[in-house]
């Protein structure tokens, strides 16, 4: 940490109560917004006040000081306002799908960039922004963020402790606090204010922390950059083909590197003057680094341009394209320093990150709004490969159309039921109806084939029979023969309305134990065999164990007997599963 940032930032003894209030308040408004219990669905404007208040405490924290509080807050306020306007309009016009996490991590980003560079430009006034400034403040305000919520971490642990404690002697009025979200969740906030303000206030420690942060990655940099040079060094051998055959990940892990090498080339470089590095290895390890990003992110931009080529837009695609995107301009902006600096590449390259900044900043914060909605490029695009024919609708992913897309994937959904395509319009008829992802398989639209080959693979006692109508669909799924190559047992009563379906590698692996008369199968839980029966016409699984399903007077007769202490034990016949003789799951009715 600068000495300047020192002198300037003096000590203030209303900060810690003011930041404690602060998130005392802030936990208390999040409860009264979110409310109590497990809620799966949140509501736009919930969201977004939820956005604004956490938002806007969090940051004031970070960025208050005692001579600047109205631009403080106004700040504060402001990043409160747009991240809750930008939650607003994505839950409220495009729905959130599974994919728009990226938002929220643009989001982040965006106002974790905006932070430093208005701390900087505040001390500098904006004209123009110091880079030594916003460097340091921006390691701070994650060293600062990182050891704050440890702080919450400590003082969890201690009120759990203390709570464990007054158990021993039967006060257990912490403990039942602890369990309320009244209580927690204020706690929480308070812990982090407390904790944000005691931190801002020793300087010279988390100064210290920084540094040693900084060193440790600093330290890094040579492995990272000796192995990132024999990875390239070895593509000329190896072809790019391994790559892509190996795993389906090949543009994260290239992107997760590039933004390893950025973080630790300036862990090294630092911001200059006393920050420079004095070791050669960590010059040179920073300098290889540095010119090492362009050839991954190149790597990763082929990788993405190939999936899309032969599979189409989706929304995860989109998403690397961009972040390539964005990659690629740092990238040549740091081959450029290096080739245009030489020697003192560093010097190019620090005022590069601050352009950098400012832009990535820019372009997070629009994509993290829902002007651009790779949701809705991707379902106009994969709605024009099934159309073209380009794509079967055997193997068209509907699960992701209907699930992965949001509302754009949904409406495309519901416009082709009305598809000339026959299969299509029935295929889009059957999907539509499915309230959860699981529940669609990829090829649903002509389930014979599976059907053939399941035939293949399955026993059925203790007759061959034909399988009764229904029954081959649900024994397709994962919990029952499930969709691989593993053969299956089908017992089926007399009358074919119960069905009992054991999976056959199960019993194939019978290991002896020490004593020759005694054995085990692989796992208890796996031999239990899964119950169908028919109901109406339709298959469904039954449970293990009926019991708890009562009607209104037996609940009834049972709290009745339960209060007035009728219990009682008394034999009862019921039915299980034996397989040579051994009982196998749990008996049912």
């Amino acid at each position: 940490m600068s000495e300047a940032v020192e002198q300037r930032d003096e000590r203030w003894p209303l900060l810690p109560p003011a930041l404690a209030v602060l998130g005392l308040a802030t936990g208390l408004i999040v409860h009264w917004i979110v409310g109590t219990g497990y809620q799966p669905e949140i509501s736009a404007v919930r969201l977004a006040l939820l956005s604004f208040v956490s938002v806007s405490a969090i940051l004031f924290g970070f960025v208050v000081i005692r001579t600047d509080l109205i631009r403080s807050a106004m700040f504060a306020l402001g990043c409160g306002a747009v991240a809750a306007l930008i939650l607003y309009f994505n839950g409220a016009t495009s729905g959130w799908s599974a994919t728009e996490g990226w938002r929220l991590l643009c989001l982040a980003l965006a106002i974790g960039i905006a932070a430093p560079l208005f701390q900087a430009g505040r001390e500098g006034g904006f004209r123009p922004i110091s880079y030594p400034l916003a460097h340091d403040h921006a390691w701070t305000n994650a060293v600062l963020w990182c050891l704050s919520w440890a702080f919450v971490g400590v003082v969890l642990l201690l009120a759990f402790l203390l709570a464990a404690l007054f158990d021993l002697i039967g006060i257990d009025l912490l403990s039942d606090l602890l369990r309320e979200e009244w209580f927690w969740r204020p706690l929480v906030g308070l812990a982090f204010g407390l904790g944000l303000a005691l931190l801002r206030e020793q300087r010279r420690i988390v100064g210290l922390l920084q540094n040693v942060a900084m060193l440790v990655l600093g330290v890094l940099a040579p492995v990272l950059a000796v192995g990132l040079g024999l990875f390239l060094l070895a593509l000329p051998f190896t072809g790019l083909q391994p790559l892509w055959e190996a795993t389906k990940s090949t543009t994260p892990i290239l992107l997760a590197c590039a933004v390893g090498a950025l973080l630790l080339v300036n862990a090294v470089i630092g911001n200059g003057g006393d920050d420079a590095p004095r070791n050669r290895a960590l010059r040179w390890a920073a300098l290889v680094l540095a010119v090492a990003i362009l050839p991954l992110v190149g790597i990763a931009a082929v990788a993405t341009g190939l999936r899309i080529g032969q599979y189409g837009f989706t929304p995860e695609r989109l998403w690397g394209l961009t972040f390539v995107g964005i990659a690629s301009v740092v990238a040549v902006a740091y081959l450029a320093s290096v080739v245009r600096g030489r020697g003192g590449w560093a010097e190019r390259v620090r005022p590069a990150n601050l352009d950098l900044a400012m832009i990535v900043c820019g372009v997070a914060l629009l994509l993290a709004t829902p002007l651009v909605s790779f949701n809705a490029i991707s379902t106009r695009d994969q709605v024009a490969r099934l159309e073209s024919g380009k794509v079967s609708p055997e193997k068209f992913d509907w699960a992701a159309l209907a699930f992965d897309f949001g509302e754009p994937g949904r409406k495309a959904l519901d416009r082709l039921k009305a598809s000339d395509n026959a299969v299509v319009r029935r295929t889009a008829a059957d999907i539509a109806k499915k309230e959860r992802r699981w529940e669609v398989e990829q090829d649903a639209s002509d389930p014979a084939p599976r059907l053939a080959a399941l035939e293949k693979r399955l026993r059925i006692l203790p007759r061959p029979v034909a399988v009764p109508p229904g029954l081959g669909e649900v024994l397709m799924s994962e919990r029952a023969c499930g969709s691989e190559e593993g053969r299956c047992t089908l017992w089926l009563s007399q009358a074919s309305s119960e069905a009992l379906v054991f999976q056959d590698d199960c019993f194939d692996r019978i290991e002896k134990q020490s004593e020759p008369t005694t054995f085990h199968a692989r796992s208890l839980s796996c031999t239990a065999p899964r119950r169908f029966v028919a109901v109406s016409g339709k298959w469904t699984e039954a449970e293990a164990n009926e019991l708890g399903r009562r009607s209104d007077a037996d609940r009834a007769a049972a709290e009745q007997g339960f209060t007035s202490g009728t219990i009682e034990v008394r034999p009862v016949q019921r039915r299980q599963v034996f397989v040579g003789g051994v009982p196998v799951g749990d008996p049912f009715e």
